[in-house]
């Protein structure tokens, strides 16, 4: 039993829908540019902890319409924009589908899964302003040496500078997560929850919603990620990884050297196949398995070859499809890790394919078995266009691997032009 995609939508750089995202893969297009000052300020170098990335992929000219939404002004300004982002997104997701508002769903059994870091710049920055009284203990011992009346006078004036841009705590500061805010928008009942598994987490959250329609607890599902984390804690936590890429992004090239970060928004409609085929919906592509691991002891920051293998092997097997026949590989861009993963998956496929050819033959010369993965396969990641956009990275792999299919068109590689050995 499989779980169709029948709807699609996504707001990514440059991509503020699939048909734009695929024209970005096809066409090689990249959305990088140097991130302004609006969105992170670089002259703060006495900083212990400055960003020294300077580029990125950034959304532009995306402007949620909370008018059309009936979200009051109060709750617009208090809530982070990845609520907004999500539930615009998630609104097109339905309507390509056949489903706009939800209208014709058994909303009971209709389900939502959103990966989310769980790390809003709103967020950030309403704990920035909960911190003022640690701050201002801070700034009153520095200024103890002065006049009681000019230390008050300088506190005072700190104080309206350090909350003026930080938005007030209210009772709508406690919105819950971004599933919960569009199950209620469409008065979804199936379960709207949020699944944070790092970079993972848009595909955990997919792979949630397919489990749920396999086992039959709900019939229809919405499922995809968020992020829009750009403030300069994540900035400044990658270059302390050493992750950015010093020049320009490359995957998959024998000069990679890290990555430039993303933003955005992946949203898929889901339903059994089955059921998706008699009610006459589209279906773009079908998910026929899945695999999921973890590195163990290994560094939590620096994923292993072992455990990407794992995942595959695990994948692979509940598709019960093999690895040799498969044309298109998308991956994250992790480069030389996914690359050993890849291709001990694809020679342990090969060793299998030969061995049982040879079983049924009864020849001990190597048959064409070998042939998948010798006949070669393209390997490719929609990072290289958008960024690494970290919760909502493994959707836009997925969107851009479906549109592929519909399509029938093999994309090319963006970003190798030295291929890795």
């Amino acid at each position: 039993m499989s779980v169709a995609i029948v709807g699609l939508a996504c707001t990514y750089p440059d991509a503020p829908d699939p048909g734009a995202l695929w024209e970005a893969v096809v066409s090689q297009r990249r959305a990088f540019r140097r991130l302004p000052v609006e969105r992170l300020d670089l002259a703060g170098r006495h900083s212990p902890d400055r960003a020294h990335s300077t580029r990125a992929a950034l959304i532009e000219g995306w402007e949620f319409d909370r008018a059309a939404f009936g979200v009051p002004d109060p709750v617009h300004r208090v809530t982070d924009p990845a609520h907004w982002l999500a539930l615009d997104t998630a609104s097109r997701a339905l309507a390509d589908a056949g489903s706009p508002g939800g209208e014709g769903l058994d909303r009971d059994r209709v389900a939502v899964v959103v990966g989310d870091t769980l790390t809003g710049e709103v967020a950030r920055a309403s704990a920035l302003r909960l911190r003022w009284p640690y701050v201002r203990r801070v700034l009153a011992s520095a200024l103890a040496e002065l006049p009681e009346e000019t230390t008050a006078r300088l506190l005072a004036q700190a104080e309206a500078e350090y909350l003026r841009p930080l938005p007030e705590t209210s009772g709508e500061s406690l919105a819950g997560t971004v599933a919960a805010r569009i199950c209620t928008h469409f008065d979804l009942r199936g379960g709207g929850y949020t699944v944070n598994g790092g970079c993972a987490s848009s595909l955990l959250a997919v792979i949630t919603a397919c489990r749920s329609l396999l086992d039959g607890s709900v019939d229809f599902a919405l499922a995809g990620g968020v992020d829009l984390d750009l403030d300069p804690f994540e900035p400044a936590g990658l270059t302390k990884a050493g992750a950015p890429a010093g020049g320009r992004m490359r995957v998959y090239d024998i000069r990679s050297e890290g990555f430039w970060p993303g933003e955005g928004c992946g949203i898929v409609a889901l339903a059994r196949t089955a059921d998706a085929r008699a009610a006459g919906l589209r279906i773009h592509a079908e998910i026929a398995g899945w695999g999921v691991s973890c590195d163990g002891r290994d560094d939590v920051a620096r994923p292993e070859a072992d455990g990407r293998l794992l995942a595959l092997r695990r994948a692979y097997a509940h598709a019960r499809v093999s690895p040799a026949g498969v044309a298109l590989f998308e991956g994250a861009g992790d480069d030389t890790v996914e690359l050993t993963a890849l291709t001990r998956l694809l020679s342990d496929a090969a060793r299998l394919s030969d061995a049982a050819r040879r079983a049924v033959t009864g020849s001990g010369a190597p048959g064409r078995a070998a042939a998948g993965p010798v006949r070669g396969a393209a390997i490719g990641s929609v990072s290289a266009n958008i960024g690494h956009t970290r919760a909502a990275a493994g959707v836009a792999g997925l969107i851009k691997a479906t549109l592929g299919i519909a399509s029938g068109v093999l994309p090319p590689t963006t970003g190798c032009g030295s291929p890795h050995p």
